[in-house]
């Protein structure tokens, strides 16, 4: 009896629904986060409440990119759209690995300033996170500093994605941006001019 080959599955659609909901929640707190360091700089009556509020929701975007960094390198995701050239693919997977290491390290240093300040990293109410380092103005300078330039970058690179998302939603239709919502695949127009080219080269070979 002939054995049935194994015939490769066809990459996915959309992400898994795991990566979906990390997404888009991930995305809500990374923009909270912004106004939030905003109003921190803006505002010195609201700063003890904004910090307040600014600490828990670092500590859970830290979770959140470790339980997405996991669920990423677990899963297959979609193929890029045919028409996205080599190099724009390789820009936009580089810029989706330095949001992950930006996502780990603004909290990582930000609970490391407060540890080196000697400060209370404070959740909630009666719960504080422990200390990472010890305490030493210059390690509190320095990482206050990286922290807020980190911050900034953070702020460039969703602007610049956000950008590139809502192109390929509303200018090129190609499909990519509807992998990451919950909505139908739309119709990459650019996959469908490549095959029927494909097709007639073939033809005219025959």
């Amino acid at each position: 009896m002939a054995r049935k080959k194994n015939i490769p599955s066809a990459p996915p659609t959309h992400f898994n629904t795991t990566a979906r909901i990390l997404h888009w929640l991930m995305a809500a707190m990374i923009l909270a986060m912004i106004f939030v360091g905003l109003g921190m700089m803006t505002s010195l009556t609201w700063r003890p409440w904004l910090l307040d509020l600014h600490m828990p929701i670092g500590i859970a975007i830290l979770l959140l990119v470790i339980i997405r960094f996991i669920n990423r390198l677990s899963f297959s995701v979609p193929k890029m759209p045919a028409s996205i050239s080599n190099f724009q693919s390789t820009a936009a997977g580089t810029l989706h690995w330095l949001l992950y290491a930006m996502m780990l390290a603004l909290p990582l240093t930000g609970w490391a300033q407060l540890s080196a300040g000697g400060f209370l990293v404070k959740l909630f109410p009666g719960i504080n996170l422990p200390s990472i380092l010890q305490q030493s103005p210059f390690l509190y300078a320095l990482l206050h500093d990286a922290h807020r330039v980190m911050a900034w970058l953070l702020f460039l690179m969703v602007v610049g994605h956000l950008s590139a998302a809502l192109l390929h939603a509303w200018a090129y239709r190609d499909g990519l941006f509807s992998s990451i919502t919950w909505g139908k695949k739309m119709i990459n127009r650019s996959e469908e001019h490549f095959k029927k080219s494909d097709s007639l080269r073939e033809n005219c070979k025959k």
